[in-house]
């Protein structure tokens, strides 16, 4: 996608997320800050936030594949977390509070996981094995397994993977 259409994108997201902040800001009757929005989140986490720094991450592979999604639900579901915080303190981050936000001010249910297809942002897998036949790792899991920090086992058989 051309840069232009992802600047397009982007707008599209902070105006959501003014809004989302506006309606917060009516619902509760105080004013709450607009947070800092990036776009550099990576991985197959659609976004996150950063609690303390009053911060939004947003992935943008998975936004301009799945726009009206992060519109609808990624959006608000981050700001929850923000918000929970800001009235709550530090509670779980899928918690009754955060459920409470989601329902009570945006009317969204409170998924906690996306289904979006993650194929364009999944990492490279390593081949291990086990009783049961082949089974991927991450590049993370794989390397603390080279280092000899961390063994894994199938969560079928129960067994110890090794390396293909």
């Amino acid at each position: 996608m051309q840069k232009t259409a992802l600047n397009l994108i982007q707008q599209q997201i902070i105006q959501r997320t003014e809004r989302c902040m506006a309606l917060a800001c009516e619902h509760f009757n105080r004013q709450f800050l607009m947070p800092t929005i990036k776009f550099n989140q990576r991985g197959k986490i659609a976004g996150s936030a950063r609690l303390q720094l009053n911060e939004l991450r947003f992935n943008p592979v998975l936004m301009q594949d799945n726009l009206e999604h992060f519109l609808s639900d990624v959006v608000p579901h981050e700001i929850c977390h923000l918000l929970a915080f800001q009235l709550f303190g530090r509670v779980r981050p899928h918690g009754k509070e955060w459920q409470a936000l989601m329902v009570q001010v945006y009317e969204v249910k409170p998924n906690t996981y996306h289904g979006m297809d993650v194929t364009k942002v999944a990492g490279k897998k390593f081949a291990y094995r086990c009783l049961c036949g082949p089974v991927g790792l991450s590049i993370r899991r794989h390397n603390k397994v080279v280092r000899k920090v961390q063994q894994y086992r199938c969560i079928k058989c129960g067994n110890q993977l090794v390396a293909a």
